[in-house]
């Protein structure tokens, strides 16, 4: 009788349904998670430096890195590190090492969200540096500039993982707002042109070579005429995103059953306009039937914000083909994004990909 321990597959979810007819492309793996790493940033108050979690393979090198933003969202603690586990564990558990922050956003820390003053900050930090950007989203954009500037103090302060990251194969991921954050980091701009003294905002970080969008916000024209009243209060810097210098390649994930009537008047298209309006070449829209907002719980586990929209299957196929975009985008599997296409084709009930 041999001595050596057979190798058992990890098994997937009992209720994954046609996905698991999606191309994995590797088998999943054991993976290890550290949290929070605590990092001191010149583009964060020293009293509130940014925590991230870490979650990666136990085993290989050369893994590229995949940052994760998290959205808004009323729960008390998925929009944080600790939250989007069903996202950080497939891509860690398929060789991405995933990087999540808590943004200063995060109902976990509870600073004031308008930013009308920064009384919750440090009073000696450069009050410039942030605002004023209602929901933090300046900051939120500036973690990732600063996490993929701190690769040394990563590494050291996760010692498993020391030699084993490629700096170089970076992609975002975001949800809702956290999609804002990623479009940013993919070439999005803030252009406000309704005054004499135009302000413009290109926060691009080209380390960051693909990305993918899911329930993403949209555009509501250059005065923000299709924006509810709600949307004006929290969010006023929607109306001035602009995609058309988006340039970088974006998978842009939409659910045909998420309505954002809470923020805009345009209805579900909305969330469509990071691929109807992005430049440059390489954009893909994956419309996901039967999703809303939360795609079937990409957030968490069983959370309550999922609501009647809980489904394995939908989880299942967002991280399969953002997975095999992403493989694509980075230059580790040439192929793969076309294959996982192909396969979707023949699974018409879940979804369709459109690109351009």
């Amino acid at each position: 009788m041999s001595s050596s321990t057979p190798s058992i597959p990890i098994p997937e979810h009992a209720l994954l349904g046609l996905a698991s007819n999606l191309p994995a492309f590797t088998p999943r793996t054991p993976t290890l998670s550290l949290s929070p790493l605590i990092l001191f940033t010149r583009n964060r108050p020293p009293n509130y430096p940014i925590n991230i979690r870490i979650t990666a393979r136990t085993t290989g090198s050369s893994l590229p890195i995949l940052l994760l933003s998290h959205g808004q969202g009323s729960s008390n603690n998925l929009s944080s590190l600790n939250g989007y586990a069903p996202l950080a564990d497939y891509f860690a558990s398929h060789g991405f090492v995933v990087i999540q922050p808590t943004h200063l956003s995060s109902k976990s820390l509870s600073l004031s969200l308008s930013l009308g003053s920064q009384t919750d900050l440090d009073l000696d930090f450069d009050i410039e540096k942030l605002g004023p950007a209602p929901l933090f989203w300046k900051s939120r954009i500036l973690d990732f500039h600063d996490i993929l500037d701190s690769s040394s103090e990563i590494e050291a302060g996760f010692p498993a993982l020391k030699g084993r990251l490629d700096w170089s194969r970076v992609g975002v991921i975001g949800h809702s707002m956290g999609a804002h954050t990623a479009s940013f980091l993919l070439g999005a701009e803030y252009r406000d042109t309704s005054t004499t003294s135009p302000t413009i905002v290109n926060l691009r970080d080209q380390r960051v070579k693909a990305g993918i969008l899911i329930g993403a916000t949209g555009h509501d024209g250059p005065s923000g005429e299709t924006q509810t009243e709600m949307a004006r209060r929290v969010a006023p810097f929607f109306a001035f995103t602009e995609f058309a210098s988006m340039v970088t390649p974006v998978l842009t994930i939409f659910g045909d059953e998420d309505e954002p009537d809470y923020l805009t008047t345009r209805g579900k298209q909305w969330h469509r306009d990071a691929y109807d309006l992005g430049g440059g070449e390489r954009k893909s829209l994956l419309t996901v039937k039967g999703a809303g907002h939360i795609f079937g719980g990409l957030s968490g586990w069983d959370v309550r914000e999922t609501g009647e929209d809980e489904s394995v299957e939908r989880v299942g196929m967002v991280c399969r083909m953002g997975a095999a975009w992403l493989r694509t985008g980075l230059g580790i599997g040439d192929g793969d994004w076309e294959e996982a296409c192909e396969a979707l084709k023949r699974l018409e009930g879940l979804g369709s990909v459109e690109g351009k």
